[in-house]
């Protein structure tokens, strides 16, 4: 087993007190940390780190690594975002290589070749949208608003209703932008219906709450469209490639495939890519988001969406458990301390490493079994084998 020292991400919807709290550190009212990484990932590499204090790189170690881990504190909105398919991904990228562009250049699009599902783990109460609301809820979000812009939106969209009308509508908004008043206009009407307790699934005060940090952005109208979604700590999301989304607010686990492609709509001072973005949009009607864990001895829950890069093991222990909370075995696993203070023991050979809130390790298949003991939770990322299934049991 290899202790880890990862690098943060300091972006401007960041929090200055969440992740440093959650390692135990003093806060800097003046870094906003948005996330840190925990992966090979060439724009945010960790490092192993020996009981001497030597330093080396994560994939000198374990090579590269298919998925990738963060802590991600929002005190703000992230922007409206897509992330592309396999294919997508593979000819933008080339694209971006062929024309010469620099991996940290503004005007990039895609930073790798790979496709980035991904999957929230709330460790504080998590708020997000993802995916769109149904045609007719979309409908009825609209119709209560009464204005020049809501009702054309709501006209084209009975046109033609469905999936392809939602799109059209999206393209419509980022392509050709109402005007500031517009969208001022949109904000002091939502700001009317929430002050007399009228609201449609949370659509007018989620406008409400995000025109705080971005009063006349277009994704404003956008996230009319788009579910609401309040994790609780404990529970997780998996939103696959294609699907529509935007966090609002909260300190999540973060796990995806080991990717940095997003594609920007609004609600960011980034460089936004509007026919990009609409190009990768897939079918993300679903509510179906939140994702049911199984059991994986007594007390360690796996949340094992469809993919081929990762899974999310969560494993509360306590003194109870003598013999320690086994972990589900892999090639590749990052461990992260999410609460508490642990001691997680590999496989026959018993090396045994301390980890406290915050601080994580990497396992390879030599390491065996992992067992943890103490009292805590941690979080194991991890590549799931052919197997997982048959060693899970349903929850009821």
């Amino acid at each position: 087993m290899h202790r880890l020292r990862n690098q943060r991400q300091d972006y401007d919807w960041g929090s200055s007190l969440d992740i440093p709290r959650f390692a135990g550190e003093e806060p800097h009212d003046d870094v906003l940390v948005a996330e840190e990484w925990m992966g090979t990932h060439p724009l945010g590499e960790s490092t192993t780190v020996d009981a001497e204090g030597r330093a080396t790189s994560l994939s000198d170690v374990a090579g590269p690594l298919p998925f990738m881990m963060k802590l991600l504190a929002a005190s703000r909105p992230l922007s409206v975002q897509v992330h592309p398919s396999r294919e997508i991904a593979a000819e933008g990228f080339a694209a971006d290589e062929a024309a010469g562009l620099a991996l940290d250049d503004p005007r990039r699009t895609y930073k790798d070749p790979h496709h980035k599902p991904e999957m929230v783990y709330a460790v504080t109460t998590f708020d997000t949208l993802v995916g769109f609301r149904p045609t007719a809820e979309i409908l009825r979000v609209l119709h209560g608003l009464d204005l020049p812009l809501t009702r054309r939106l709501a006209a084209d969209l009975a046109d033609d209703p469905g999936y392809a009308g939602i799109v059209r509508l999206v393209e419509d908004l980022l392509t050709t932008p109402p005007g500031a008043d517009e969208i001022r206009s949109l904000v002091a009407r939502c700001r009317r219906l929430v002050d007399q307790n009228i609201d449609i699934k949370r659509a007018y005060t989620t406008v409400v709450d995000i025109a705080e940090e971005h009063p006349d952005d277009v994704g404003l109208a956008v996230t009319l469209l788009l579910n609401r979604l309040t994790l609780q700590p404990g529970e997780a999301a998996f939103l696959a490639d294609g699907i529509i989304h935007a966090h609002l607010r909260g300190l999540c686990v973060e796990v995806m495939a080991a990717s940095d492609n997003v594609l920007r709509g609004g609600l960011t001072s980034k460089r936004v890519n509007p026919p990009e973005l609409v190009r990768c949009l897939g079918a993300g009607m679903s509510r179906l988001a939140r994702v049911t864990p199984s059991l994986y001895g007594l007390s360690t829950e796996v949340f094992a969406p469809d993919v081929e890069e990762f899974a999310l093991a969560v494993a509360q222990c306590s003194l109870g458990q003598r013999s320690g909370t086994p972990l589900p075995s892999s090639e590749h696993r990052i461990v992260v301390c999410t609460g508490g203070e642990v001691e997680v023991v590999a496989g026959e050979a018993g090396e045994r490493i301390l980890l406290k809130r915050g601080q994580s390790l990497y396992a390879g298949a030599d390491d065996g079994e992992l067992t943890i003991h103490g009292i805590g939770e941690v979080a194991q990322a991890f590549v799931p084998s052919g197997d997982l299934k048959g060693q899970l049991v349903d929850l009821v």
